[in-house]
């Protein structure tokens, strides 16, 4: 008799990414069975797909479980667990995905798009991006990496009027394929070295003085550099500007904010949970690619005069403030692990409140350009409000306390670290960008050119609900961060 290999399936704890797939294919079919006059209700299927999504997670909180395990020796090794890492990550994903959806639901329409493709190649990405959070072996950290990037090359060609996204998604592609094969050598020449793909067990087999060091080093290497083109990290981030800038803005959103997201938490699930044994030797590396990150980022950013491509360059300086602490990783790594998690989780909020605001702003800002937005308070006080908000908030001041906390957490960890150098290199890289920031934020109050606008059409009622969520979240996070660094301050637990 053949013996018994069936697993049990903790259903409880993979729902969240369920739900989102399976949103997906619905909307799908719901696309083929009703009409072009009713279309418009997919995107509030999609919604509500999130909505069922980020349920699912609620009764998660505080656990720690996982399943597709396989039973020891040495110790139960999971495929999928849900802890301190897993939880935030997917909880923002969800927020920020809904947000996305509100933001384009005007925007499909109105910019003729297939809305079920669309609807659909966003909640798959979605879905691949809550397994990545809570994925624990190579492979499922691979082919849930793929399912966050393969439809966003769809999403930006989306506009095929438009053939700034076709150039745009090509380049994305191109960029994606290159990462994607790096990081699979490296996962390979790990797997050679080792024998093991769970990532606990990876960690074991590293830290054996028996196993091959060439190697090994080799695909860690290899790894982390797959993944630095998905956090857009310098010098793997030249796809980013033309391709935010030819996205439709909406995906522009996703792409900063949900996608980039998924690269981050993928990056900190390998570090921390896979790679520890060779901390002494990434996090040296990881400290040079963040501060040539951030202070590349912050110089092109300056001389940026349309707004999407200013806010594409600050991404890629934001991502070198959310990899600086764990340059500081051979020194206490959980302490760096939290604090970059703690940053990006703050990053995506506030950029999502800077990108709806952006998107609100539409007809009032003609072509996206920095100019444009002169004078926007007197036209539209609450979107100029909430995109000088986000702004004030990348930048690191009051009021944008979420900013100004979040980095105060990326500077506590060099110093912690007795790593001055780092200190100075993030305090240099903020005064930098104070400089774009508070630019722009200028002539949101300046007094307009020319003579008096006419009274602006009403906010679409989806951005407004769509850029006040983002605004909610940015204010009561900034004002209460206590659940944002309890939730990530757990991973730092022994």
């Amino acid at each position: 008799m053949l013996p018994q290999t069936a697993q049990s399936v903790d259903w409880a704890l993979v729902g969240a990414p369920l739900a989102a797939a399976v949103a997906a294919v619905v909307v799908l079919v719901a696309d083929l069975l009703l009409g072009p006059a009713r279309r418009g209700a997919l995107g509030w299927l999609a919604l509500a797909g999130l909505a069922v999504a980020g349920a699912l997670l609620v009764p998660l909180a505080g656990e720690r479980r996982g399943t597709f395990c396989l039973p020891g020796p040495p110790a139960q090794s999971c495929s999928y667990v849900v802890d301190a890492l897993t939880l935030p990550f997917q909880a923002v994903t969800v927020a920020a995905a809904a947000v996305v959806v509100l933001l384009a639901l005007p925007v499909v329409p109105a910019e003729r798009l297939p809305a079920g493709e669309h609807w659909f190649l966003l909640l798959s990405s979605v879905s691949g991006a809550l397994v990545l959070a809570a994925a624990r072996d190579l492979m499922t950290l691979v082919v849930a990496l793929e399912v966050v990037t393969l439809p966003t090359y769809a999403l930006v060609a989306l506009r095929r009027h438009d053939g700034r996204s076709s150039e745009a998604a090509l380049k994305l592609f191109l960029v994606s394929v290159v990462s994607v094969a790096t990081m699979l050598y490296g996962v390979a020449l790990v797997y050679g070295a080792t024998g093991q793909v769970l990532l606990d067990r990876v960690a074991a087999a590293l830290a054996d003085p028996a196993t091959a060091a060439g190697p090994a080093q080799l695909g860690v290497l290899l790894t982390l550099a797959g993944l630095a083109f998905k956090v857009a990290a310098v010098p793997f981030h030249w796809w980013a500007p033309d391709t935010y800038v030819g996205a439709p803005l909406p995906v522009t959103a996703f792409l900063s904010v949900v996608s980039k997201l998924a690269g981050f938490v993928g990056l900190l699930v390998v570090l921390s949970v896979g790679f520890p044994a060779y901390a002494d030797r990434w996090a040296p590396a990881l400290a040079v690619l963040a501060v040539l990150t951030m202070s590349v980022g912050n110089l092109v950013a300056l001389r940026q005069r349309h707004a999407v491509r200013l806010l594409a360059w600050s991404s890629v300086a934001q991502s070198g403030y959310v990899l600086l602490p764990l340059g500081t990783a051979a020194d206490d790594l959980g302490r760096a692990v939290a604090a970059s998690a703690a940053y990006a989780l703050a990053y995506a909020v506030m950029n999502l409140l800077a990108l709806a605001a952006v998107v609100a702003a539409g007809p009032d800002a003609p072509g996206q350009w920095v100019a444009s937005y002169r004078g926007l308070w007197s036209r539209r006080p609450l979107v100029a409000g909430a995109l000088a908000l986000a702004l004030v908030s990348l930048a690191g001041l009051p009021p944008g306390l979420l900013g100004l906390f979040a980095k105060l957490v990326v500077l506590e960890a060099p110093v912690a670290a007795g790593a001055p150098w780092l200190a100075a290199a993030v305090a240099v890289n903020v005064v930098v960008g104070l400089a774009y920031y508070l630019a722009w934020g200028a002539r949101l109050v300046a007094r307009p050119d020319g003579p008096s606008p006419a009274r602006p059409r009403p906010l679409p009622r989806a951005h407004a609900v769509a850029l006040g969520a983002a605004l909610a979240a940015v204010l009561v996070l900034g004002f209460v961060p206590g659940p944002v660094l309890d939730a990530v301050g757990a991973v730092a637990a022994p």
